[in-house]
């Protein structure tokens, strides 16, 4: 159980409210062990009355006690088992809630080599699935096995003052069940971590199909899809079947032993009963103890199943919180920003596709500049943006911000300080209202509105039925391309950020409609550091300085006129556009 030690800490948060509970279930176990003497009492008066040595109205009236007792003691058990769920359970829930939002804090701490590294489906899974299995063993075990400890611990004592021989041959199968026990639970914890696996692919499976719906339909792959869904449900049905085979040890063993432990009472009872060593109601109280020791024997075997699962599934869950972001903020204090971006030499390579993005790259952006980066598809134009953004950091070289290393500003205080727009423009299944709202909380109708008309998607949303109250759907699938990137410049020019960043974010729009945003964004990001990733030499010719990019390196750097002026990249590629224009 190591790995549970991690939710230790929940325990201790919780500390009070679960031992309260725990007080309330030995409570709750030790009104449930009322009844059985009153019935042994009740069985002898019986017996008594019956040889003649106690009266009728005496018995009766005896009998009447020991009804109002046990129906007494039974509410009384009842009242406290409901308590004790209404204690422990709460717990576990909370300790459920405590965790997931400390799994997917962790999440947004990770960089983004690690979403490359690991699937969607599996990150959910994770933080659904194996906290739920988790959860049980903070709840659901402690609480049934708080009652199953109480039970042994009054109850055998209890059986051995009374009778001890009986006692005895009636407890003699509980050691037999105890090896059987760790013994299959060290199979239950192998196969769990295997089921636990088989759903993460499965989920894994599902979310991608569900995500690139459109391309399987596109491709006639539906039948593809579920000839694959169809071979993972089969090891799936195979791995949980070889977990539930070893379940399914559990119940039939338990109830053999406690259908041996019954006889034994019948038998050794009977034979001290006639021999005058015990009453007849000692063996019906001994009958009734077994019975009672029946659930909470057979229960071990679930427990022991339970702290299996959960103890796989936390596993799985610490492999990810071990994990620690590349990217840390080592400034505590907030540092502002105004906009000035240096790159000294800067190197960069992918870890995880070992792409080496840029060489050597140098270039100063005076605060309030505009500057557009050109090149082809894999040049390193979007690297440059991430490294800004600082998504990831620098192998080679230097990345000042107003004179200052990027690692040495607060990341907080950096990242606030920009806008981003990516070319894959995401956004959420809300309101176009909202959508929109992302980038300042508290903006008003009349803000969204402006910066609607200034990135040209007004007129669009103004025409669905319910305008911006629009609900998207999936990452924007409602909309056109053109649409979901306008919505997302939108959103980056109501943060009004000291800085922006556009990856290509017009490549979805006609030229037309280009221009009229590039005329707005000027205006709206005048003394603001903008940097512009394009193919399009429409949408540089108007910045402040152009950067040619070619397999990371930069090939050329001037103005529009500078670099029209020679041949090159940049003269060519504007000849190119230009004809294609006519």
């Amino acid at each position: 159980m190591k790995e549970l030690k991690h939710i230790n800490k929940y325990f201790k948060k919780y500390r009070w409210k679960l031992l309260l509970g725990i007080l309330i279930t030995i409570i709750a176990r030790v009104f449930s062990l009322v009844m059985p003497s009153y019935v042994s009492k009740s069985v002898d008066t019986v017996e008594k009355f019956a040889s003649g040595n106690l009266s009728e109205s005496a018995a009766k009236g005896m009998l009447f006690e020991y009804i109002l007792i046990i129906i007494g003691a039974a509410l009384l058990s009842g009242l406290f088992t409901f308590l004790m769920r209404q204690t422990i359970i709460n717990v576990s829930r909370y300790i459920e809630y405590d965790l997931k939002n400390e799994v997917f804090d962790h999440y947004q701490y990770l960089n983004l080599n690690f979403y490359k590294r690991n699937r969607i489906g599996d990150l959910m899974n994770r933080i659904s699935e194996d906290v739920t299995q988790v959860r049980m063993y903070g709840g659901p075990a402690i609480m049934y096995g708080i009652q199953t400890l109480t039970l042994f611990v009054c109850l055998i004592p209890l059986m051995f003052i009374k009778a001890p021989t009986i006692a005895f041959y009636t407890l003699v199968p509980l050691p037999i069940l105890s090896v059987l026990i760790y013994q299959i639970s060290k199979i239950i914890h192998k196969r769990s971590t295997k089921v636990q696996e088989y759903l993460s692919t499965l989920s894994t499976f599902t979310q991608e199909s569900f995500a690139g719906i459109s391309v399987i339909k596109a491709y006639n792959l539906e039948e593809n899809v579920n000839t694959s869904l169809t071979d993972l449900a089969i090891e799936g049905k195979n791995t949980s079947m070889d977990l539930a085979k070893v379940n399914a040890w559990f119940f039939p063993l338990m109830i053999l032993l406690i259908g041996i432990s019954n006889i034994f009472v019948i038998y050794i009872g009977g034979k001290q009963y006639i021999n005058g060593e015990v009453s007849l109601g000692i063996i019906a109280e001994f009958i009734l103890y077994v019975n009672m020791l029946t659930w909470p024997v057979a229960i071990v075997g679930w427990l022991t199943s339970i702290v299996q699962r959960a103890e796989a599934s936390q596993k799985r869950i610490n492999e990810f919180l071990k994990e620690q972001p590349s990217i840390k903020n080592e400034v505590t204090s907030a540092t502002p920003i105004k906009g000035k971006i240096e790159f000294k030499n800067v190197s960069f390579t992918y870890e995880d596709t070992n792409i080496e993005a840029l060489k050597e790259v140098s270039f100063t952006i005076e605060a309030g500049q505009t500057i557009a980066i050109l090149g082809k598809t894999g040049a390193g134009k979007s690297t440059i943006l991430d490294l800004v953004a600082r998504l990831y950091d620098v192998h080679e070289g230097e990345i000042l911000i107003d004179g200052v290393p990027i690692k040495d500003l607060n990341l907080d205080s950096l990242r606030s300080a920009i806008g981003a727009v990516p070319q894959d423009a995401f956004l959420f299944s809300d309101t176009i209202e909202n959508n929109i709202r992302f980038g300042k909380e508290d903006a008003s109708k009349d803000e969204i509105i402006t910066v609607a008309k200034n990135a040209v998607v007004h007129d669009n949303i103004s025409g669905f039925s319910k305008q911006y109250e629009t609900i998207l759907g999936e990452r924007g699938i409602t909309l056109s391309g053109g649409q979901k990137q306008r919505i997302s410049i939108a959103r980056a020019l109501l943060k009004d950020p000291n800085i922006y960043l556009f990856d290509d974010c017009l490549s979805a729009v006609d030229t037309e409609t280009e221009e009229e945003i590039l005329k707005n964004l000027k205006q709206a990001s005048e003394h603001k550091t903008t940097l512009i990733v394009s193919h399009r030499v429409s949408s540089a010719k108007n910045t402040d300085k152009i950067i040619v990019l070619d397999q990371g390196k930069i090939i050329q750097e001037g103005t529009h006129e500078e670099l029209n002026g020679i041949e090159g990249y940049y003269k060519q590629l504007y000849l190119d556009q230009l004809t294609e224009k006519e």
